[in-house]
């Protein structure tokens, strides 16, 4: 008799599905859940999470949490390392209940915002950025390390930069250009390397262009030069030198391999045939391609989704 109430509770356990969906979820299962809706009615979903080094460290950084729920760094690299995996949602619910154990953790606010902006609901990550930097006021600012480090493996930016940073680009994703404009200029006193200089750069740039301000947008990346030891932001680069026209067209190689590198430039120069030549046909033909052939993640992708929402109709 007691062999099959264990069985039978066995069984009513292994058959809840909130018990399934939750262990599934928590595992990185190939369940695919709705992670965003885009703004062109496009549904993105889970994927599957593949064997390699970004699944072993998300494991690791699980294994952690569990053995150290209540450390605030715990729960930043189980977010971090879900949101790697693309679970962004997952990821989102991580901070969440990460701020209600630690509500004034500014890095909670900043990496809940990011996710925010990867599912597009900018208004929630627009408040993120925005605690995030009350929080921070008057605290002395701190390297933030990197997840996927770079080739030199040497973080580049900090916390109160990726904090302004973000929060400008959440404003210009909304159309927003006066407080994205007004963030990116705090941040501009958090730059401490040529990769921040040029990243920086090519948002000022291209906000103050839409803007009306061709002067403003010069001033923006006058310490631009051909000779800069750039880490990572090698994209953001070669547009700022094209803006000040060091470089041509010819100059900015699109592979077609969805690399970022292509989405940058499609963007980049989709916008500059809007503010600089007036010329919506081709405008349109760059951020097409970046729609049908981009990371629908990156920002150069966004930014271009939200544009096409707002200046044309659906491709």
């Amino acid at each position: 008799m007691k062999r099959f109430v264990f069985i039978s509770a066995l069984l009513l356990f292994c058959c809840n599905p909130e018990t399934k969906q939750k262990k599934t979820f928590d595992a990185v299962s190939e369940v695919q859940y709705v992670e965003a809706v885009t703004l062109l009615g496009d549904t993105l979903r889970t994927p599957k999470a593949l064997p390699g080094k970004t699944l072993d460290k998300y494991k690791k950084a699980k294994e952690q949490f569990d053995k150290t729920p209540d450390s605030v760094e715990a729960v930043i690299w189980y977010g971090r390392r879900t949101a790697y995996l693309r679970h962004y949602q997952k990821a989102i619910s991580i901070y969440t209940d990460g701020i209600k154990k630690f509500p004034e953790e500014a890095r909670l606010y900043r990496h809940r915002g990011h996710r925010y902006i990867s599912v597009r609901e900018y208004d929630k990550a627009i408040h993120d950025f925005k605690m995030a930097a009350k929080l921070m006021d008057g605290q002395p600012d701190q390297v933030e390390p990197d997840g996927i480090p770079n080739s030199r493996n040497t973080p580049i930016s900090t916390l109160k930069g990726n904090i302004w940073y973000h929060l400008g680009l959440a404003y210009y994703l909304k159309g927003d250009l006066e407080n994205a404009l007004w963030a990116y200029q705090q941040r501009e006193m958090t730059n401490t390397n040529n990769d921040n200089l040029v990243s920086e750069g090519h948002w000022l740039y291209m906000i103050q262009r839409r803007m009306g301000d061709k002067e403003g947008a010069a001033a923006s990346i006058q310490d631009v030069a051909m000779k800069m030891d750039i880490i990572e932001n090698t994209n953001y680069h070669k547009m700022c030198l094209f803006y000040k026209e060091l470089l041509d067209l010819k100059d900015l190689k699109i592979k077609g391999d969805g690399s970022s590198s292509d989405d940058v430039f499609l963007y980049g120069l989709g916008n500059w045939h809007l503010y600089e030549k007036n010329d919506t046909v081709t405008a349109k033909t760059y951020f097409k391609r970046l729609l049908e052939e981009g990371n629908k993640y990156s920002f150069a992708y966004l930014a271009a989704e939200s544009d096409w929402n707002r200046l044309f109709e659906s491709p």
